[in-house]
């Protein structure tokens, strides 16, 4: 398995600093924007961010509630989704509403999409067919003045062996839009008949917080503000699945946690 060979050199202490010799293993991450330098990394076979569990209030404030989860866990200990409603001024809410939040409270993040804008693809779609008509032109303009507005956003596809380095960096949370369906059915998706299979439901958005990930069970542990339960891991391929189904443009906002915060090294 892949993370057989990154890890392989780290198979002795759970954590040890990267040498020079290590230092081609994490080309996959080295690029990304404000990364640290791999010299300066350290790197565990499991690791899990202290992100505290805020469960969404409505049907359309996951995304709400996952922001409130990021700045808290950023130091803005008080931040709350009614706080953020006001904020964010509209119930149907994009990605990039959040990153513009985020935006407003001076984190450190990256956003990464498959698709520049609303995807007029997903018209059809029963979750985006009532609003996407009146969206468009609002989510487009949002696009249009990202860079002015200090969000740089990075057109381009995350694997789950790079996501599960970033966390592993212990330099990284993220937000990420997954189907929601997929991501609370997996089980379901092993032993499903045609019949059943016909008669599921379609693309779901939801947001949920990414925030560890343990190499040896190959699971990532989520926060799910519609989850009663505050720490959730999900299969490495039940989330990629999720995340990069139809509807989702892989949406996902990387955030940086600053050296203010406990969870940086």
């Amino acid at each position: 398995m892949w993370s057989d060979v990154l890890f392989n050199k780290f198979s002795g202490p759970k954590e040890e600093k990267v040498q020079k010799s290590d230092v081609g293993k994490l080309d996959l991450i080295g690029d990304f924007p404000f990364i640290r330098s791999p010299n300066d990394m350290y790197l565990s076979r499991s690791f899990s961010s202290k992100v505290p569990h805020i469960n969404q209030l409505h049907t359309w404030d996951c995304g709400l509630a996952c922001v409130a989860m990021v700045l808290r866990t950023l130091g803005f200990v008080d931040c709350n989704t009614g706080e953020l409603e006001e904020l964010c001024c509209t119930r149907s809410v994009w990605t990039v509403d959040l990153a513009y939040l985020l935006q407003k409270y001076s984190a450190d993040f990256y956003y990464f999409t498959v698709t520049s804008g609303a995807n007029p693809n997903f018209s059809m779609e029963t979750f985006y067919k009532e609003q996407l008509p009146s969206d468009l032109v609002r989510v487009n303009m949002l696009f249009q003045r990202a860079r002015e507005a200090g969000i740089d956003i990075e057109c381009r596809s995350i694997s789950a062996e790079e996501m599960s380095l970033l966390i592993l960096s212990r330099n990284y949370i993220a937000i990420a839009l997954v189907d929601q369906y997929k991501l609370s059915h997996s089980w379901l998706e092993d032993l499903c008949v045609a019949s059943i299979c016909n008669d599921r439901p379609g693309y779901i958005g939801h947001y949920v917080v990414i925030c560890g990930y343990d190499e040896d069970t190959d699971t990532f542990e989520i926060r799910d503000p519609a989850s009663s339960q505050k720490h959730e891991r999900v299969s490495s391929r039940c989330l990629e699945e999720a995340r990069k189904s139809f509807g989702t443009d892989e949406d996902l906002l990387l955030i940086r946690l600053t050296n203010d915060n406990p969870n940086s090294p």
